[in-house]
């Protein structure tokens, strides 16, 4: 049996055919052994087919196919032309080796072409691969080189390309940073409460958040020029005129040692830079509350932004954690403790960085477990809904905490919640009025443009009507000018009055709106469509006589009722 090999190059598609395999034989050794020598590979495999790539578009193009195991009209083309036709009926005398089984089995199926991909197949790819610019006679290295190169870089691009909005990787440094800055803000709070407690040891007592600390540190420097004129000054930094006046009084009789003005520089300095961090550390967080908004907002109004951002950091990327069952949403974080469970065959862990949710909290010993599971679920739904939805909304997010809300006074006061397939009609339902909300201004923005335009040029038509009554000279066209509609003689507002009483009366009848048409189309098609008219109040006052009739003949059956 025969064997072609397909090979995908950056320039196109080429087809071989191992004629010689005798010469070497099928053993995988044989072939790496004959690879490296081109002579005796060139007696083993013989060029067939060549078909170049039309641009550097289609070379992305058929390497992305090519990547995802499908196969193009234009591989199709190049194997139906170039390779043996078999017969109707019988099976092929060949065969078609492939480096991608799942591009073999496509072709298989789809054109009945017998394909292999196995060591021996791959083994003799990696020899056309290294000789394949000495296959072909017009191609170079160089240019071989230069088109690996350039669809290297534009299928590197293509694969990262996303939108900018919703890059989850982001996030995740985000949230490394604000752990870091979390751990680096203690460390450097706790020193300059060693370092400035030899100076002034009471303050420590006085003041606990570590920012205010090293703010009224900063603000006091030297206690033995603190005086009461400072009261106000460290009321507006504390936020509490008490403690203000504590300190005052703490300063006067302070055990600490004094401090070189060097020292209290330097002591000063490092405070500085502590604000800093913790004022960065507070646009840092902001700046991932609204991260977490854009990439996966049902996720952050569920269970919270830093949770949220902690899940997506540990799965690796929101498509990650969307692939996590629930169960394995409900440990992530707790892998030492799982592993460590089995190994030991104990307990294993009922939650892992979901802990931190507020639910979690707030449930009882006993059902924390079950509050975990639950939650887990929910945010695994969330995930889903992020990470495969186009529209960025919150509204399943706060649908999915209100089955949580639920499911907490269920434990707690068995209260029976709603069920998932009422909750998601009712977020559907929600999410259907909000996109017809928006396409409806969407619409009135549209019209109020148009009528805006209408209203331009009906005033342009006025100004050039103005202009030519202006120009006319002639007597005749004043008098036309007079006796058109838009004159100002009195005739014609009286005309246009009675005009617009006849359509508010024909509004008001059932078939007023075609006569209300007619009568805009002009004097000359008002006499025409007279005739119509009358027809319409002749069938109006029929309409009208056969009413009496019907009541006359009620009345003379109550009679002779009354006679029998």
């Amino acid at each position: 049996m025969a064997l072609y090999l397909l090979h995908e190059s950056a320039s196109g598609y080429s087809l071989f055919q191992a004629h010689g395999i005798d010469e070497i034989g099928q053993n995988t050794e044989a072939v790496r052994n004959s690879v490296l020598d081109l002579t005796r590979f060139g007696k083993v495999v013989r060029f067939v087919a060549f078909q170049p790539f039309s641009s550097a578009l289609d070379a992305l193009n058929q390497c992305n196919a090519i990547s995802e195991g499908l196969m193009t009209e234009e591989l199709r083309n190049f194997l139906e032309i170039n390779l043996p036709k078999a017969k109707e009926g019988k099976k092929a005398k060949f065969s078609l080796g492939v480096a991608e089984p799942k591009v073999g089995s496509q072709i298989s199926e789809t054109t009945k072409i017998p394909c292999q991909s196995n060591e021996f197949v791959l083994e003799l790819l990696r020899g056309v691969r290294l000789h394949f610019d000495r296959f072909i006679k017009d191609l170079k290295p160089t240019d071989l080189e230069k088109a690996q190169l350039g669809l290297g870089h534009s299928y590197s691009r293509a694969k990262v390309k996303f939108n900018v909005n919703r890059v989850d990787n982001m996030v995740i440094q985000a949230i490394f940073l604000l752990d870091t800055l979390d751990k680096d803000i203690n460390s450097f709070s706790m020193r300059v409460r060693e370092w400035y407690s030899w100076h002034f040891p009471e303050l420590v007592k006085i003041v606990n958040d570590n920012y205010l600390y090293a703010k009224v540190t900063k603000f006091v420097e030297n206690k033995s020029d603190l005086c009461e004129t400072h009261i106000p000054e460290l009321a507006d930094i504390l936020g509490d005129e008490d403690k203000a006046k504590e300190i005052v009084e703490a300063a006067k009789a302070s055990m600490g040692q004094d401090l070189s003005p060097i020292d209290l520089i330097n002591v000063k300095q490092f405070a500085q830079r502590v604000m800093d961090l913790s004022e960065y550390r507070k646009k840092l967080y902001e700046y991932l509350v609204t991260k977490m908004n854009d990439i996966a907002p049902n996720l952050a109004s569920l269970i919270g932004e830093v949770v949220g951002a902690r899940l997506i950091s540990h799965a690796g990327s929101l498509s990650n954690l969307a692939k996590c069952p629930s169960s394995t949403l409900q440990i992530l974080g707790a892998e030492k403790a799982l592993f460590r469970a089995l190994k030991t065959r104990g307990n294993t862990p009922k939650y892992g960085l979901i802990f931190h949710s507020s639910f979690i909290g707030r449930a009882s010993a006993r059902n924390k477990g079950r509050m975990a599971r639950y939650l887990a679920n929910k945010c695994s739904i969330a995930s889903r809904i992020d990470c495969f939805s186009e529209m960025n909304t919150t509204i399943f997010g706060e649908k999915l905490r209100e089955q949580v809300e639920e499911r907490l006074e269920f434990y707690d006061k068995g209260v029976a919640p709603r069920k998932n397939l009422d909750v998601m009609k009712d977020a559907i339902g929600s999410v259907l009025q909000k996109t017809s909300q928006s396409g409806d201004e969407e619409n009135e923005n549209k019209m109020e443009v148009d009528n805006g335009l209408d209203a331009a040029s009906v005033k342009k038509s006025k100004k050039k009507k103005s202009k030519g009554e202006k120009v006319g000279d002639d007597p005749m066209e004043q008098d036309q000018s007079a006796d058109a509609p838009n004159g100002d003689s009195p005739a014609a507002q009286e005309s246009e009055k009675k005009k617009k009483k006849k359509k508010h009366k024909l509004a008001e009848e059932p078939n007023g709106a075609n006569v209300v048409e007619n009568e805009q189309d002009g004097t000359a098609k008002k006499k025409k469509k007279k005739p119509h008219e009358e027809e319409v109040d002749d069938a109006n006052g029929k309409a009208a006589t056969t009413e009496p009739k019907k009541k006359k003949k009620k009345q003379k059956k109550v009679d002779d009722d009354d006679d029998e």
